[in-house]
């Protein structure tokens, strides 16, 4: 499974690849051309990051037909607003330079993300983008918006990873029919993933490492996961894992990891808010 099929017909890849925390230009456009080099059709970013200008260029001179590559970025808090999000929109055009986007996502569930979503609805009638959807948007707010939309979400991009599987929020999208996508799919290495005697247990009847375990544990779930590595045998190892089927009581066992509490990013701690702002400030000054 290489694809799955979006709740509008679009077809979008399983096996994604992020660029957070990449600000640097130069390296950002190398580490973008490795990833598309090395197999990935989808490219994640986000206006915040500050890359979308290198991510443009890498995908613009990778020599890839465009109608098969898959580029998502995101409008941040600031940018939330009818108006400020149809500006927002043009600007991270202007920056990737390609006549459209594939996957536009709300940043964030703050701020004015109503008036946002009715700017994207409008930019996906008027074709200007293939599929839009939220990112870290958590049940109850998510059903809400598609209660309230003309157009259902068809992503929601979550923190998910064996620590925080996202159980619950997977239900709910399904019955909506909203594609679950994984930011943080490796947990950014907390918790000791990569050297985690569970994962590495099973990754040794697979020949695999724990972070293949992972990749293809999120693959099976039907889930789109966006690991990001700037050294191009890591994005080799993350890529190849589609030859190899984990087993049912492998997948039992990794359910069983699921602490369900965030590990990242807990949305519900009025600091953590706080520290958003905190960047949209930042980005307002930029």
């Amino acid at each position: 499974m290489d694809r799955v099929t979006l709740n509008n017909g679009v077809e979008m890849p399983i096996r994604g690849f992020g660029v957070f925390q990449i600000p640097d230009a130069s390296e950002c456009e190398r580490v973008v051309a490795d990833a598309i080099g090395v197999g990935y059709r989808l490219i994640d970013t986000a206006s915040v990051y500050g890359n979308e200008r290198p991510v443009g260029k890498a995908v613009r001179n990778s020599g890839i037909p465009r109608e098969e590559l898959f580029v998502t970025t995101k409008a941040w808090i600031s940018e939330a607003g009818y108006d400020r999000t149809l500006r927002a929109f043009e600007a991270s055009l202007a920056r990737l330079e390609l006549e459209y986007i594939d996957l536009y996502l709300i940043h964030m569930p703050f701020g004015d993300y109503y008036g946002a979503w009715r700017a994207m609805e409008e930019l996906y009638a008027a074709g200007r983008v293939r599929a839009i959807g939220v990112c870290n948007f958590e049940p109850d707010r998510l059903l809400d918006l598609c209660r309230n939309a003309r157009v259902v979400p068809a992503v929601d991009q979550v923190e998910a990873h064996p620590y925080a599987q996202q159980t619950e929020a997977m239900r709910v999208m399904r019955d909506l029919g909203v594609q679950m996508e994984a930011w943080g799919p490796l947990a950014e290495g907390r918790n000791g993933l990569f050297a985690d005697e569970t994962l590495t247990g099973i990754g040794r009847k697979y020949d695999r490492s724990a972070a293949q375990v992972v990749l293809r544990w999120h693959l099976q779930r039907g889930v789109v996961a966006i690991p990001k590595s700037v050294h191009r045998r890591r994005m080799e190892e993350n890529f190849d894992i589609g030859d190899f089927t984990l087993a049912a009581e492998d997948m039992a066992t990794i359910a069983a990891m699921d602490t369900g509490r965030s590990l990242i990013l807990d949305l519900h701690a009025p600091s953590e808010v706080e520290r958003l702002y905190n960047i949209e400030c930042e980005m307002d000054g930029r």
